[in-house]
């Protein structure tokens, strides 16, 4: 996986990152459990769009394989196959 075809995604994971040591902190700190919560589905929403994006990003690499001439490394619905598994 090459970085510069996930950059947003790599984004979307460095902020998550930010944001579950907030969570963890949180939790450390013995904030208010609806505090640490949301701050936990916040995490759980950024992961799910940097996943949304490296899948898309897969997507977009096979079908530029295909359009070479090249055979794509996976195909669409390994990815997805993939993808799910995780989820």
């Amino acid at each position: 996986m090459k970085p510069e075809k996930v950059g947003d995604a790599l984004t979307r994971l460095r902020r998550a990152r930010g944001q579950l040591s907030g969570v963890i902190e949180a939790i450390e700190e013995g904030h208010d459990c609806a505090e640490v919560l949301t701050q936990l589905a916040a995490v759980s929403r950024a992961l799910d769009r940097a996943g949304f994006k490296i899948v898309a990003s897969g997507m977009k690499h096979c079908q530029q394989a295909r359009e070479d001439g090249d055979e794509p490394p996976m195909t669409e619905q390994e990815l997805e196959r993939l993808f799910l598994a995780l989820a």
